[in-house]
């Protein structure tokens, strides 16, 4: 069989590209009928569903039958969604800063680059930012699969009246890097989190240099950006950003290391196809309190995907748990066993029910 030339090929693609544009084009028109039509309810619609979302992406991947990947077909509808919603209504997304940490990566591959974001330089001004309407949502790290729970942003959930809506998970890799590769390198930023992840390799490669925490691995990149004799481990994204050169890549002790990321804000979300419900609990003082807590979960028959322990902020000896379930809080059994838990509970907080990740 003969192929065809090179020249007819592109030319099929530019033809394609044309139709795709068109369609685009025309789904943009759908979104912003729907803007119109909410804003001339009488009911308050929420702009961003992440129910309708999840769904959307789920259909995206099981109509696959392409050569793309399951992952890279959803990210392309992901920016799709992305450009429309922001006809509908701009969003503005707080993450912890600066630029090129992973925690703008995971609320750029959750919400899209057609969204605008804020850059904080802590957790606590995340949620304070969402708390008082400077931006809708925020995306704040929950979990590291190497280090566990991140205390910090527990002991805002515990102290702050927001819900989660959302997750979504990033590989983390880690790269060495600093202005000039050529200079010896006396002292090493980063966050204490990759410090820890990186600990046996520094420890083989530089057991003598200062290891110096900071609040993220991006304004370690940044710093060094205009000092000598001085390396950051950080992410791809900010070697580029910040102009630096790569002194080693991959630095990270275990591969696979994978952080996952909430996404914070006021509304509940309504049920979905594949939901979880997360959960704060501070047990009673009593025998069997840690067997009342998971009873329930049990005989309804509710898959528990997290189980953390994590100390009160300051109360001595007290601790809370912070639990993911399979299910909706809307679910008959799992307010059932969210009944049953509360009765025999301290205290008891829903953080929310949301779409698990698909991204």
């Amino acid at each position: 069989m003969k192929h065809k030339s090179l020249e007819n090929l592109r030319s099929e693609i530019d033809a394609l590209d044309q139709k795709i544009q068109l369609l685009i084009a025309d789904r943009a028109d759908l979104a912003a009928e729907v803007a119109l039509v909410k804003k001339e309810s009488n009911k308050q619609s929420a702009f961003y569903r992440p129910e309708r979302e999840a769904q959307v992406l789920n259909k995206v991947i099981k109509r696959n039958k392409s050569l793309l990947k399951d992952k890279d077909i959803a990210l392309i509808f992901r920016e799709i969604m992305s450009a429309c919603l922001a006809l509908e209504q701009p969003l503005k997304i707080a993450f912890l800063g600066p630029e090129g940490t992973f925690t703008q990566e995971a609320a750029l591959k959750h919400f899209g680059h057609g969204v605008s974001t804020l850059d904080c330089g802590t957790i606590d001004e995340i949620f304070h930012q969402v708390e008082t309407d400077n931006a809708q949502y925020g995306v704040v790290p929950i979990e590291n699969s190497s280090n566990g729970v991140i205390g910090t942003t527990l002991d805002m959930l515990y102290s702050h009246d927001l819900n989660i809506c959302g997750e979504v998970e990033i590989a983390v890799a880690h790269h060495l890097m600093m202005q000039d590769q050529s200079q010896e390198i006396e002292i090493i930023y980063a966050h204490q989190q990759a410090l820890d992840q990186c600990h046996r390799w520094l420890s083989n490669h530089y057991p003598k240099t200062e290891l110096r925490p900071v609040a993220s691995n991006a304004l370690a990149a940044r710093m060094v950006k205009d000092e000598p004799n001085a390396a950051a481990i950080a992410s791809i994204a900010a070697l580029n950003i910040y102009g630096l050169q790569r002194v080693e890549k991959n630095i990270e002790d275990k591969a696979g290391n994978v952080t996952r990321f909430i996404v914070l804000g006021k509304d509940d979300v309504p049920h979905g196809e594949n939901d979880k419900t997360s959960l704060l609990v501070v047990t009673k003082h009593e025998s069997g309190a840690l067997f009342d807590l998971l009873e329930p979960f049990k005989s309804n028959n509710i898959n528990l995907l997290q189980l953390a322990r994590h100390p009160i902020p300051g109360v001595k000896w007290e601790y809370l748990f912070f639990i993911d379930i399979e299910g909706h809080q809307s679910e008959e059994d799992v307010q059932s066993a969210i009944l049953k838990v509360k009765q025999n509970a301290s205290k008891l907080n829903i953080l929310g029910s949301y779409p698990i990740a698909i991204l």
